[in-house]
């Protein structure tokens, strides 16, 4: 697979709580250079991002995040937030407490009332697959899908563990035809990405991609 192409479905992302102003800007100049498909960051960044680059920046940004459980008003709180001042992307984290309930109609309904905030913004729903078995994750492919969301991605990078190619499978055999799957956290080598890439994966999530697919 081309280098040019990889770079097409990274989510170039960087997420870490003491990320600076200098270091955001270093990821959107890579984005940039490298054509990615979008800058993954906090949400304190996104309106300073937009007035620096405008729409030369595909902004992605994160709700709910890492954890999930706060709720769902807050959650559409900074959803309307990051779609205001600039984003396009959402990544939103389920309420994995309800789904340890087996309350899927709450998750299905959250989830249905962020994808109403967005509109034709892309949403996605991290399931945090380190934390499910199989039968609640393929629940969360038919709850996903039935709300209407674009992207089922497997973990926020900040659980017990990544993305694992069998989880990305999973979700293929269980998703709907309108919902894409993003691989995220613990993907750290070409052949990995390539392997997500090749299993179905239409984004990756990786705050190292550039530095790897550059030679570095």
């Amino acid at each position: 697979m081309e280098t040019t192409e990889i770079m097409h479905h990274i989510d170039h992302t960087l997420l870490k709580p003491c990320a600076t102003w200098a270091e955001i800007q270093t990821l959107c100049e890579e984005a940039l250079t490298y054509h990615t498909a979008s800058v993954c960051v906090p949400p304190c960044y996104i309106r300073r991002i937009h007035d620096t680059y405008g729409s030369q920046i595909n902004i992605c940004t994160v709700v709910g995040f890492p954890l999930g459980y706060s709720t769902t008003q807050a959650k559409l709180a900074e959803t309307e937030q990051a779609l205001a001042d600039g984003a396009e992307e959402i990544d939103m984290v389920i309420n994995l407490a309800e789904v340890k309930n087996g309350n899927l109609a709450f998750v299905t309904d959250e989830i249905r009332t962020l994808k109403q905030a967005a509109g034709n913004k892309i949403l996605k729903v991290i399931v945090e697959t380190c934390y499910l078995t199989e039968s609640e994750k393929i629940a969360l492919c038919h709850a996903v899908t039935d709300a209407g969301a674009d992207y089922i991605k497997t973990s926020t990078g900040f659980g017990t563990a990544g993305a694992a190619l069998e989880d990305v499978l999973l979700f293929r055999q269980h998703i709907g035809p309108n919902v894409k799957v993003k691989a995220a956290g613990g993907i750290r080598s070409r052949e990995a990405i390539e392997a997500f890439l090749s299993a179905g994966c239409d984004r990756i999530g990786a705050s190292s991609a550039v530095t790897l697919l550059r030679g570095e």
